[in-house]
């Protein structure tokens, strides 16, 4: 009688001891890497820091010490200047050309936009990607298609078309002229809300379709409500994409009245009687119309990322 041999286990690889080649090879790859990451984040901030080390400067020693990589005569009379807490008079001596700028009407303007058009392409996104998502109609692949290669035409194709049909409607210099093109749904957020409805699991709407829910009914009871997450990331990234529009908001409301913070800036670089555009409080007026959006970024950054990552692997 043979007995079968018993099973070895397999040889276990020592492991590296420190100060071995391999661990300091290991340790010098981290490192690089680390140091990788660390220049790109400087180099994609740097921009930001300038914006409030102009910002922080004297306009009147800005342009004595340029390559400074600290402000010029630290001050903060371009913030107020900008906030319109000085005269005419004032800005003046401190530098400034003594144009109006109208900081807090401008703000007004973008939140009000901005609400809107956050609101409207959420919404009307959600009821697309619900119905691409789940249900079943002629031809739903085909325009589900169609719709998405919106993505590859770009904005400017679009632009003379809805400026005349903004001027048609008669919404020059009105908060809806600014409103309308973006109001509806967008193919990137569709696309993006439709790749989570798909792994909400039907069974939920099954059981609110035994208890006689609408279709509608289970959209907005059922589905919304497990989908916070994704609805978060997306009105966040049209929050963003809304308040840094500028080209748009530029064309059609040139009335300071209804002017958002972007168009409301680059007209006060125009209002340079001295000929020099106000750098020092347009640069002030940009760091303060930065805030909203990285605020939002850095409370809200690590939900967007996971957020995108769970819907991206559908």
């Amino acid at each position: 009688m043979t007995t079968a041999p018993l099973p070895t286990e397999p040889p276990v690889r020592p492991r590296p001891t420190r100060g071995s080649p391999h661990d300091r090879s290991a340790w010098l790859s981290r490192a690089l890497l680390v140091l990788l990451a660390a220049v790109v984040v400087l180099i994609t901030l740097f921009p930001l820091y300038w914006v409030f080390r102009t910002a922080l400067s004297d306009p009147k020693q800005i342009f004595t010490h340029t390559g400074s990589l600290l402000p010029v005569g630290f001050t903060l009379s371009n913030f107020a200047r900008v906030l319109g807490l000085l005269t005419p008079e004032q800005a003046i001596a401190a530098g400034g050309t003594g144009q109006p700028f109208y900081f807090f009407r401008a703000l007004f303007n973008s939140v009000l936009v901005t609400v809107f058009v956050v609101a409207g392409q959420v919404f009307f996104s959600a009821l697309a990607a619900y119905a691409f998502a789940r249900l079943r109609f002629p031809g739903r692949s085909l325009v589900f298609t169609l719709f998405i290669s919106a993505l590859l035409v770009p904005g400017v194709v679009t632009l003379v078309p809805n400026f005349v049909f903004i001027k048609d409607l008669g919404w020059l210099n009105t908060y809806q002229g600014q409103i309308a093109p973006y109001f509806l749904m967008t193919p990137l957020a569709v696309f993006y809300l439709r790749q989570f409805f798909i792994g909400v699991p039907r069974e939920l709407e099954e059981a609110a379709k035994l208890d006689g829910a609408s279709t509608f009914g289970i959209f907005w009871r059922v589905v919304l409500p497990l989908s916070r997450g994704a609805l978060a990331t997306i009105s966040i990234l049209t929050f963003i994409a809304a308040w840094n529009n500028f080209l748009w908001p530029y064309l059609i409301a040139q009335d300071p009245r209804v002017q958002v913070l972007t168009a409301a800036l680059a007209t006060f670089r125009t209002q340079s009687p001295q000929g020099s555009p106000d750098w020092t409080g347009l640069m002030a007026g940009n760091g303060l119309s930065m805030l909203p959006p990285l605020l939002l970024l850095l409370i809200m950054g690590r939900q967007i990322v996971a957020s995108l990552q769970h819907s991206g692997g559908k």
